[in-house]
């Protein structure tokens, strides 16, 4: 079985994941406490199972984590139906295709923006960190102008989502876990001075439209909370970890310079083939067979979704990056009632990121090898150093 904490498999978890697959489809890991699906069948089933919820259990001792579970208890991530239901309705025509399409010119705007300032930077001082200047400011001020968030707020909510998301990691340090609690407070201390201004001036942004809805003042918050960090954490992490990936494949880098067709498949396959969301868990509410493994009512099992996607029984050459991958049915995004409403805004901003870059740097490089988080549930790069010439 795999250590989560061990360097060696935070760089390339894969190849222990394969050899997970080839025994079983469902394991039990005790040093996580639950059971990991890790086939597609298996994790897909995880996902989409009706008697697999997510079913929170708040943050002990209580007294400590008051924010943290305060936004999680209220959250549309965290419930099922009814409360999911009447949660997601609320926020799901933000989200839907065409009023998402809307967005695709001003992402675009702000993308080629940001590439722009990373090539001023790298001009400047030799080298850059495209998450810096690009992968971290671009979901953040997307999902900001949505919300309607000031701008210049961005740097301060990414302090506080990244400071929240590492509780969600195993044998989290109790340092880490009182400054997630004490970000949870700051963040929900700010969305409620926030709200309070639209409810006295509405405008046409999102956090409008969820003060004057029937939320509650704690759903108001926790839906925003949850809306600015699931719309940063996952998408800073694709276009790192993909920027990453192509850079390291010279071949897949140039079949994007020279296609910009392939911008759409391309953002799909980045994203199954290195996951920025490795594994989500589900917890049983009654006992369920999954492969022929019984979870019984009670224990959590949790789909391994950077495992599933490099299932060879769905996916042709699994470890093989392919910019053009048809179909391409990864479970990134999650699966059943809980399916990201983001999306389609993620596959937006992804793609808006790789067309400024393949456009404006074709001859973007590594500036050496880049460091990684050290944490496995969230994966995602600390920096990623290039260089580049400005095309002539």
């Amino acid at each position: 079985m795999f250590d989560p904490d061990d360097p060696a498999f935070l760089a390339d978890p894969y190849p222990a994941f394969a050899r997970l697959r080839a025994h079983a489809e469902v394991h039990r890991h005790d040093g996580l406490g639950l059971h990991i699906a890790v086939s597609h069948a298996a994790a897909s089933a995880v996902l989409r199972h009706r008697s697999l919820g997510r079913i929170w259990s708040d943050a002990t001792p209580l007294e400590q984590f008051a924010s943290f579970n305060l936004l999680h208890r209220n959250s549309l991530l965290e419930n099922e139906p009814p409360a999911h239901t009447r949660l997601r309705r609320l926020v799901s025509s933000a989200f839907s295709r065409g009023h998402v399409e809307r967005l695709r010119p001003t992402v675009e705007a702000l993308a080629a923006g940001m590439v722009d300032r990373l090539a001023d930077a790298i001009a400047a001082d030799g080298e850059a960190d495209l998450l810096t200047h690009l992968a971290q400011p671009l979901p953040v001020a997307v999902i900001a102008e949505l919300l309607g968030v000031p701008t210049g707020d961005g740097p301060q909510l990414v302090e506080w989502s990244n400071a929240i998301v590492k509780m969600y990691e195993y044998g989290l340090p109790q340092d880490r876990q009182r400054a997630a609690e004490q970000a949870a407070a700051a963040f929900a201390d700010y969305l409620r001075s926030l709200a309070a201004e639209r409810a006295r001036t509405p405008g046409a942004d999102l956090l409008s439209h969820l003060v004057a809805s029937d939320l509650t003042g704690d759903e108001v918050v926790a839906t925003a909370v949850l809306l600015l960090m699931a719309g940063h954490e996952a998408t800073v992490n694709v276009i790192g970890n993909g920027t990453y990936a192509l850079l390291t494949h010279r071949d897949q880098w140039d079949r994007l310079v020279a296609d910009r067709a392939l911008l759409e498949p391309a953002t799909d396959e980045l994203i199954r083939y290195d996951s920025p969301l490795q594994l989500f868990e589900r917890t049983a509410t009654a006992d369920v067979e999954i492969a022929g493994v019984r979870i019984r009512e009670g224990q959590k099992v949790a789909a391994l979704l950077g495992a599933a996607a490099r299932d060879p029984d769905v996916f042709a050459d699994p470890d093989v990056l392919d910019v053009g991958r048809s179909p391409n049915p990864h479970l990134g995004f999650g699966g059943g009632i809980h399916y990201c409403l983001g999306a389609p805004l993620a596959r937006i901003e992804i793609a808006a990121a790789l067309g400024a870059l393949t456009a404006r740097l074709p001859g973007l490089r590594l500036a050496r090898e880049p460091q990684r988080r050290g944490e496995f549930v969230i994966r995602g790069l600390r920096t990623l150093p290039v260089v580049s010439e400005r095309p002539s």
